[in-house]
């Protein structure tokens, strides 16, 4: 079945993505409004985008009142920290999706430890293993209320316990147990894994 986008309503078009493009990473991003209000939110339009210089891109969608505090505060700001989910964070992260009143501080709500960031003013969230610091790189107006925040990667935090080898990047990936987003209530564990060899052109069978 085909469906045309520019005959289907908007909601149904939401569900036809979050429903296929499975699964998503979550990006929990912590963000500082210009009066100085902290802000944690969670969405999954998330994925890394380039390495040199590293790159990540976040959508974010419409909110009930317009235009949501995270994509507000990054234009306003041009700074944002991606704090990851690992599984025992899920119902935190879970208490920082609700549609709280524009100004509120979810982390405050729902008792998050910010951790002073390096080079950007947000703070990291301190109880996840992996956070991000970035700047805008760029930001695109995509619809009404709607952006797309690409941020460069400033520094990588990582939880000492999960790093293997800091001198080659090697990070225990199954241990740090992350989170995707499925659709609608439905999350995704990272431990059910397989392994696969990328193929090498030089060794294909004659």
């Amino acid at each position: 079945m085909r469906f045309d986008s520019h005959e289907t309503h908007p909601d149904v078009l939401y569900r036809l993505l979050a429903a296929t493009v499975v699964p998503r990473p979550i990006a929990w991003v912590s963000t500082k409004s210009l009066d100085g209000t902290l802000n944690a939110a969670p969405f999954s339009f998330f994925n890394v985008m380039g390495d040199d210089p590293p790159i990540l891109a976040i959508g974010i969608t419409r909110g009930r009142q317009g235009m949501k505090d995270t994509a507000r505060n990054i234009e306003e700001t041009g700074e944002f920290v991606v704090n990851l989910v690992p599984e025992a964070l899920a119902e935190v992260m879970n208490t920082t999706s609700i549609d709280a009143p524009r100004g509120t501080s979810e982390f405050a709500l729902a008792g998050l430890t910010p951790a002073p960031s390096t080079h950007v003013a947000p703070p990291r969230i301190a109880e996840s293993p992996v956070s991000f610091e970035c700047v805008t790189h760029a930001s695109l107006v995509t619809g009404p209320s709607q952006l797309i925040a690409i941020g460069r990667v400033l520094a990588i935090h990582v939880a000492d316990q999960y790093v293997l080898n800091a001198e080659r990047g090697h990070v225990d990936a199954p241990a740090l147990g992350m989170l995707g987003r499925g659709f609608g209530t439905t999350y995704i564990r990272s431990h059910d894994t397989f392994e696969m060899t990328r193929p090498k052109w030089t060794a294909r069978p004659e």
